[in-house]
């Protein structure tokens, strides 16, 4: 078994509404409470690092599924949409929807459109990322196949 590592340091310097910073790795920001959430907006805030996080565990899973299975593609982009619950008081990070557009060779086959479809749908379940958030936000993919017009 390999473990690896992953060290973070954060400071926050006053209360709810101040503004701290996180570093980790590559990533280096100021962080607060979003404007959505009657915080000062300023940096990324828990929400966005979550969705984040998970849209880019799926992104990278899905390219990777898609490059084991050889199966080519000209684009990769994705939306991906986090809902967040305030009811009586209490923040509950509820939901996040994944977009993939997968966009393949103008040669693609039914196929080759069904196995983009059914990457999509196992990137989801194999991602590192939505493994940990089972059981609290829920994750749907809602794909988009098309072929490139040459």
């Amino acid at each position: 078994m390999a473990e690896h590592l992953f060290h973070l340091k954060a400071s926050w310097p006053g209360l709810r509404n101040d503004v701290g910073t996180i570093a980790v790795g590559n990533l280096k920001t100021e962080v607060s409470v979003p404007v959505e959430l009657s915080g000062p907006g300023v940096g990324a805030n828990p929400e966005d690092m979550i969705i984040g996080a998970a849209s880019t565990c799926y992104i990278i899973t899905l390219a990777a599924m898609m490059d084991r299975s050889k199966l080519e593609k000209e684009d990769l982009t994705m939306d991906s949409i986090g809902v967040v619950d305030v009811t009586n008081g209490i923040t509950t990070f509820k939901k996040i929807i994944h977009k993939p557009h997968i966009v393949l060779k103008s040669d693609a086959t039914e196929k080759d459109e069904a196995l983009a479809l059914k990457l999509a749908d196992k990137a989801e379940v194999s991602c590192m990322v939505t493994r940990a958030l089972k059981g609290n936000v829920s994750v749907e993919v809602e794909a988009i196949i098309t072929k490139s017009i040459n």
